[in-house]
């Protein structure tokens, strides 16, 4: 049973997502902050969020944080790759190919020829700024009034809007973003969905593997990874344990270079806690 000190945050955190984007229902929602230790414990602060499909259970490690819209960074490279597939700005995620334009950047992986696989393995900012550009001010906000994704505000410039400029996302609308990808029931055609859900990384947790984007706030074509011009990292995506899946959205504070590397070691504990993996 959960504590009554809790029920304020319960209906606040159930609120943020329609029982129409993650269930038939309602889902059974629940505050538990013993997850706000693995934050403490790696020496910064943040939020973890995830949606137990199967038992259709949200669970989050706050009423506050998790409701915080901040800059999706590079977890839109996401939305981008379905809207290049689905436009036909990118046909093939392993055969089209994005010349480097020679400029010299301080992430030597963006220093080269990508295709769309590649790209987003090495959080590309470049490319993703000219698939940007190819797709358009006028497509883009089309796709992300029809994805409900954030605020749906792309002020700020056709390559910067998710970088510097004013879309703004929290982490229940990461998950119900991500929850329509796993599905597939986006408004983009399947296939857009199928080769996204493809090209994300894969990482292995014991018998249970995690298909996720990172992004770091502070991180573009002009600055470095570098644990100070990283002012916040997110990580998004979800965990499959056999037949059971749980989606799931963190950030967190990015105080010195490790916590870069925190996202994941975070994320895998939290996933553990709530028994997702």
């Amino acid at each position: 049973m959960i504590h009554r000190r809790h029920a304020i945050g319960l209906l606040a955190a159930a609120a943020v997502i329609p029982s129409r984007v993650l269930a038939d229902t309602a889902p059974e929602s629940e505050v538990r902050k013993s997850l706000l230790k693995h934050f403490t414990d790696e020496g910064t602060a943040g939020t973890f969020a995830a949606f137990k499909t199967d038992d259709k259970k949200l669970i989050v490690s706050d009423g506050t944080r998790t409701r915080s819209a901040i800059l999706p960074a590079s977890t839109f490279k996401i939305p981008n790759s379905i809207i290049a597939l689905d436009t036909g700005v990118v046909a093939d995620p392993d055969k089209d190919v994005f010349k480097w334009d020679g400029v010299t950047r301080s992430i030597p992986e963006w220093n080269k020829d990508h295709t769309l696989r590649t790209a987003i393995a090495v959080s590309a900012v470049p490319v993703y700024q000219e698939i940007a550009r190819r797709i358009g001010a006028e497509r883009m906000q089309k796709y992300v009034d029809a994805f409900d994704y954030g605020n749906r505000n792309i002020g700020g410039g056709i390559d910067r809007f998710w970088l510097t400029g004013d879309l703004r996302i929290n982490p229940m609308q990461q998950i119900a973003f991500v929850d329509k990808l796993r599905r597939g029931v986006l408004p983009a055609l399947k296939r857009a969905q199928e080769l996204t859900r493809d090209i994300l990384t894969v990482t292995k947790a014991g018998d249970s593997i995690i298909r996720a984007k990172t992004g770091l706030i502070g991180v573009d074509d002009r600055t470095a990874i570098d644990g100070v011009k990283a002012s916040l990292g997110w990580l998004v995506g979800w965990a499959e344990k056999g037949g059971a899946q749980t989606v799931f959205a963190l950030n967190l504070d990015i105080r010195e270079p490790k916590h870069t590397a925190s996202r994941m070691t975070i994320a895998q504990q939290c996933l553990r806690d709530i028994g997702a993996i």
